[in-house]
């Protein structure tokens, strides 16, 4: 009996210092930061701390506010490419688009797309690496509140 305890414990402790990030179960996960249910594919973001926490948020504005208030360091930070909605891919890989068009959850107009695919479709959407993004969004404070 206490073999099998001690074998459990193992696993949970192995499982929950994981730096995968699980998937987001559609409908039913909240936002880590706003506690909106996330819903919509296109737009979701999630991050996993070095010990292994689990983040996920409905919109990258959320993943960002959530990041400025915090002191963790980060093994992984992905968002939604919006190209292939549900799809995750990483920050260092992506392209950020702040257009007009873009109805993101908290009103900020962004949406990510795979740098690999991207190809810009109008010259009105100012375009992002992940470093840009948050210097533009935290000194401009115009991320959603």
């Amino acid at each position: 009996m206490m073999k099998k305890l001690l074998y459990l414990l193992i696993i949970f402790l192995v499982q929950s210092c994981s730096k995968e990030t699980r998937p987001i179960a559609y409908g039913k996960d909240a936002c880590d930061f706003c506690q909106m249910t996330i819903v919509d594919r296109a737009y979701a973001a999630q991050t996993v701390s070095e010990k292994g926490k689990q983040s996920k948020y409905d919109a990258i504005e959320c993943m960002i506010h959530d990041l400025e208030n915090s002191t963790v360091t980060m093994a992984v930070q992905r968002v939604a490419d919006f190209s292939d909605p549900g799809k995750m891919i990483s920050v260092d890989k992506a392209v950020f688009i702040i257009n007009d068009s873009i109805n993101s959850p908290m009103g900020a107009k962004l949406a990510a797309v795979n740098r690999k695919t991207y190809v810009a479709t109008t010259k009105s959407a100012d375009t992002f690496s992940w470093n840009d993004l948050l210097e533009h969004l935290l000194a401009s404070d115009s991320i959603i509140q």
